[in-house]
């Protein structure tokens, strides 16, 4: 069993993303009840993943990732995800000995910058880069699954439009053809 341990804030200001990689990411959720556990589907890049998240206790949660056939997730992202789908572009950005995983959402979402930090353990403390903003981590309304099934930015957010065109590595779902709307 695997064990999710994420705090999640919004970036202030994406002028380091300028000279970064990114991977683009393509995905959609097949389920999720109240109180229960969510079931994603991913295209990162030219790999495939089916995701199942247990709820949230405090800053953690269960998590179970398992690869699978592209061919697959095109079929559920395009069939059994309707509009609960999310674009970004994913930034693995060091920063001291930790690693942030900075989101640039499109589409829908475009705007939107969100940096997330899995942590080994809940009190682990982290140091803070200046292009951190404020904690979202207690807050629903910036969880994917929330922003896939709303199709809507949290009000009062600060957006952040790319200035240039987007440095990435590709995903098979644009290689395969896959018609997302955005």
């Amino acid at each position: 069993m695997a064990i999710e341990i994420e705090r999640k804030f919004l970036v202030r200001d994406i002028r380091f993303l300028q000279d970064a990689q990114g991977e683009n990411i393509v995905q959609g959720y097949v389920a999720k009840e109240q109180g229960a556990m969510s079931t994603r589907v991913r295209i990162r890049a030219d790999h495939a993943f089916l995701t199942i998240k247990g709820p949230r206790s405090g800053i953690t949660r269960d998590e179970f990732e398992y690869p699978i056939p592209i061919a697959d997730a095109v079929r559920m992202l395009s069939a059994h995800c309707n509009d609960r789908i999310i674009r970004k572009t994913r930034y693995l950005i060091h920063f001291h000995t930790q690693t942030f995983e900075v989101d640039v959402f499109e589409g829908k979402h475009a705007g939107l910058v969100v940096a997330e930090i899995e942590l080994p353990h809940e009190g682990t403390p982290i140091v803070l880069p200046h292009w951190i903003d404020k904690e979202v981590t207690a807050d629903p309304r910036f969880g994917n699954f929330r922003l896939a099934q709303t199709q809507q930015i949290p009000e009062n957010v600060d957006l952040h439009h790319w200035p240039g065109p987007l440095h990435d590595t590709g995903c098979a779902a644009n290689m395969t053809g896959l018609k997302l709307r955005a």
